[in-house]
């Protein structure tokens, strides 16, 4: 599993910072999450092909996340996209989108699939046979949900020199993968557990971006390998995270701990402070395993 920070500065684009993007690249999806603006600018930067990107998770309809979205998708058509687009978002993100195509006289010459959401209970949005999305419903000024993104649990590994001396033949290979004993010629049965080794352990990455300190989330996102929680702000200034619907690094530390996560990610600060090394400090006075997001990051779990 890998995350690609492409923005994560709240409000307003800047020379040397972008607003909420990310890409995460899990089970051989590359999951877009958020598109403030400069996103496709970002994409470039990071060197992520456009080309594999085939679902968009929006979070709200404040600019700082989503803004960047239908100049992509205009980018999409112009490079000549046929494959389908699903793009999950609040209730009104189709009208947004579609009546700017509309008004420039550019429809996609590809599929583009509205997924619009208005539940305030979490729904399961995606699901193959190797990975799920949730919704994470969120506390902000406007209809929020975060995501939740889980790894199913993949086939066993093969043991390649317990198969080798049962003289295995290599046609009953994906069965023994699939978790199947072996039932040799002379009628032996050889179980799983001893031809295979587990699985890794499925992670689970758990997004909360923008929101109030909300410890509703918390029995939704235990035990989550990785939290990415919004902390505009500092704890000197949680008077105005209660006017905005927002979070403070300490608040974030406080959910990251309660909910038993391995690693909190910050990210969203504002940009009124002079290091984003603060947010660390502060939060790790209440967790102690944190990361800083920052433009052009990647983290690997």
């Amino acid at each position: 599993m890998k995350l690609h920070i492409l923005g994560c500065y709240a409000a307003t684009p800047r020379t040397l910072t972008n607003p909420t993007s990310q890409v995460l690249d899990i089970k051989g999806h590359m999951f877009l999450i958020d598109c403030g603006e400069g996103t496709q600018v970002q994409l470039r930067k990071n060197k992520i092909k456009f080309s594999r990107i085939n679902h968009i998770f929006i979070s709200h309809l404040h600019g700082d996340h989503f803004f960047g979205l239908p100049g992509l998708i205009s980018t999409f058509r112009l490079l000549g996209r046929d494959k389908e687009m699903h793009i999950y978002g609040p209730k009104g993100i189709k009208e947004a989108i579609t009546l700017l195509l509309k008004l420039g006289d550019s429809w996609t010459n590809f599929p583009l699939i509205f997924h619009e959401l208005t539940s305030k209970e979490t729904e399961l949005i995606y699901e193959d046979d190797k990975v799920s999305v949730e919704t994470i419903p969120l506390n902000h000024r406007v209809y929020t949900n975060g995501f939740l993104f889980k790894e199913k649990l993949g086939e066993r590994k093969l043991n390649t020199e317990k198969v080798a001396k049962h003289k295995i033949d290599i046609s009953s290979y994906q069965n023994i993968k699939n978790g199947k004993d072996v039932t040799l010629d002379s009628g032996q049965v050889i179980p799983n557990t001893e031809l295979t080794f587990d699985s890794p352990k499925p992670k689970t990455y758990a997004y909360c971006s923008d929101t109030a300190y909300m410890p509703e989330i918390i029995p939704q996102i235990k035990g989550s390998d990785v939290l990415y929680h919004e902390s505009t702000f500092l704890d000197s200034e949680e008077h105005l995270s209660g006017k905005t619907k927002h979070a403070t690094a300490k608040e974030a530390a406080a959910i990251a701990k309660a909910a038993d996560v391995g690693i909190l990610i910050l990210g969203h600060y504002s940009t009124r402070y002079k290091s984003i090394e603060l947010f660390k400090e502060e939060a790790q006075t209440i967790f102690q395993n944190v990361e800083l997001a920052d433009d052009g990051k990647i983290f690997e779990f």
